[in-house]
């Protein structure tokens, strides 16, 4: 549509996840508005991330140390761990400050059509972590959709040997929702996990 490297910034920015074709344009000549300054900017910190964020060493969050800065915290409780697909879910649950143990991010979800396997996965890693017996609990927390379950479904039989206390995420209806516009699983799953309150 557009000439040269217009259209291959806007086709570089339709790869982004979430992107779809008209926001690629907007972001694209809004880059193109901005100040040159800002735009160096930018560029100079895309490049420095991808230059020195990696993975942690210990739970396969992203840092910039050896560590991230959970597995680094001495306070946090050695003996619970919880299994998360991505980075970006440990940030959501640091954000509810509910939980005090450790993380194992997986890298993603068992997808056979996506072509993702066990393998492809940090799960030799996390059989790894339980080696040494000071974690006595796993919580799943994985995506509560097919890949996720079937990544959740996977874990469980990888973990009954080790004696583990195995638990999953509560999942149901969010908060301020309708019934009307819950799907039937989210719906049944409410009702297996109620809770009895008198």
């Amino acid at each position: 549509m557009y000439d040269g490297v217009i259209q291959d910034l806007i086709d570089e920015l339709g790869q982004l996840p979430g992107i779809g074709p008209k926001s690629a344009q907007r972001i694209a000549f809004h880059l193109l508005d901005a100040d040159p300054e800002d735009v160096r900017r930018f560029a100079a910190t895309l490049v420095e991330v991808k230059a020195k964020v990696h993975f942690c060493s210990i739970c396969g969050n992203v840092t910039v140390d050896a560590e991230c800065r959970i597995c680094a915290d001495p306070r946090r409780d050695l003996s619970v761990l919880c299994v998360v697909e991505e980075s970006k879910d440990v940030v959501a649950i640091e954000r509810t400050r509910e939980f005090r143990g450790r993380y194992h991010v997986l890298g993603g979800a068992i997808s056979p059509i996506a072509g993702v396997g066990p393998d492809q996965l940090r799960i030799k890693e996390l059989l790894q972590r339980l080696q040494d017996g000071a974690v006595t609990e796993v919580i799943i927390a994985t995506d509560p959709n097919l890949e996720g379950e079937a990544t959740a479904t996977y874990l469980i039989r990888m973990l009954s040997p080790y004696g583990l206390r195995v638990s999953k995420l509560a999942s149901g209806l969010p908060v301020g929702g309708d019934l009307e516009y819950a799907d039937e699983m989210t719906l049944g799953r409410a009702f297996e996990g109620r809770t009895t309150i008198g």
